[in-house]
């Protein structure tokens, strides 16, 4: 057995020494190359792997100018609707031959800021992002810009002619959701969302209001609610809108974690969900099967999001996207559950797995 080297990194021209042969037969051999007998290949590798080398990608991604990596770029890892974009992403990269270099901004701005900077420094070979709350414009992007570095913005996305976006019908989503509300006899019904800094939050509420236009029912700006959409925002959500003269009648929230928080502390207070007051939520977490009674919600493609993501960089990467395109809009899908069900009838469709 070759004895491993104690100190620095172990490189081909060590393994040539070891082996009495040159470092480019070293070389051809690590890489498989069929020139190189099959058992000098073995041996290779065999005596790579008792001296502990590890291939330099680093110095090999310089001489091919690229690094086969991705960085992304989202606000928050805990989120599950994230955890299922990144899943996808990664199942497409993988296939590819890609990583992910993966941070998040937790909604500042300046961490985003860092974050762009340390993935650029990296030379990842293009960004896959989804946006802070706090950003208002792409000026922590122009390296990136400048180095013609492909840029993806997912979900929360800035619409940039030089960029892909993807994205659901947020309008179409946050007008479904308060027409099924209306559809259940509510009158009077509150919106909780997030920063309007973003496009889904923003687009979500004016789906909400056209919805009650379209159908008479009056917008109160005394209930709209903005929040930070977590997993304990229900008691300021309840506590504000119990400072209102009087309660809605129902509540569409602008995510599912907001909305279970809602429902919790609205039961706490001694309201009936959905009698008193029927609630919708969005982005179909599994915590919304998990709340009683379960969480009428929008589903939200999150695995499709993040593969349509991955391989369209990809595509860009490799000179395969030919057809140009600026917006890729995924289908999104309204579903009933116990949480604002009010009336029975025969056009109402549940879920059936509860």
């Amino acid at each position: 057995m070759v004895a491993a080297k104690k100190k620095g990194e172990i490189t081909i021209y060590d393994i040539s020494r070891a082996l009495n042969i040159s470092a480019s037969t070293v070389s051809r051999g690590l890489n498989n190359n069929p020139q190189i007998r099959k058992e000098v290949r073995r041996k290779i590798i065999q005596v790579a792997n008792e001296m502990g080398y590890r291939p330099n990608k680093f110095a090999s991604s310089l001489r091919l100018k690229r690094t086969r990596s991705l960085g992304v770029v989202i606000p928050r890892i805990d989120s599950h609707f994230m955890s299922t974009v990144i899943s996808g992403m990664e199942k497409v990269a993988k296939q590819k031959g890609y990583q992910l270099l993966i941070s998040q901004s937790e909604e500042s701005v300046s961490l985003e800021t860092e974050n762009i900077q340390a993935l650029f420094n990296s030379r990842v070979d293009g960004f896959l992002v989804s946006l802070s709350c706090e950003t208002k414009n792409l000026d922590h992007f122009q390296s990136v810009f400048r180095k013609d570095i492909p840029i993806l913005f997912f979900d929360r996305v800035f619409y940039q002619s030089n960029c892909i976006s993807i994205v659901i019908d947020n309008f179409k989503a946050g007008y479904d959701a308060t027409q099924h509300l209306i559809d259940q006899g509510c009158r009077k019904i509150a919106c909780v969302t997030g920063s309007l800094n973003r496009n889904v939050y923003n687009d979500r509420l004016r789906g909400f209001k056209q919805a009650l236009s379209d159908n008479s029912v009056p917008y109160d700006e005394n209930l709209l609610i903005v929040s930070n959409l977590s997993y304990n925002s229900g008691e300021m959500i309840v506590r504000e809108l119990m400072k209102r003269e009087a309660m809605p009648d129902g509540i569409f929230t602008a995510n599912d974690s907001s909305a279970v928080s809602t429902i919790c502390e609205l039961k706490k207070a001694g309201f009936r969900i959905p009698e008193d007051i029927a609630i919708v939520g969005f982005n179909d977490d599994p915590v919304s099967k998990v709340v009683e009674p379960n969480l009428t919600t929008v589903h939200y493609p999150g695995r499709e999001m993040g593969e349509i993501a991955a391989s369209s960089m990809i595509k860009i990467l490799e000179g395969t996207q030919f057809e140009k395109v600026n917006t890729i809009i995924l289908n999104s899908e309204l579903i009933v559950r116990q949480s604002s069900v009010r009336l029975v009838n025969n056009r109402i469709k549940t879920d059936v797995h509860n």
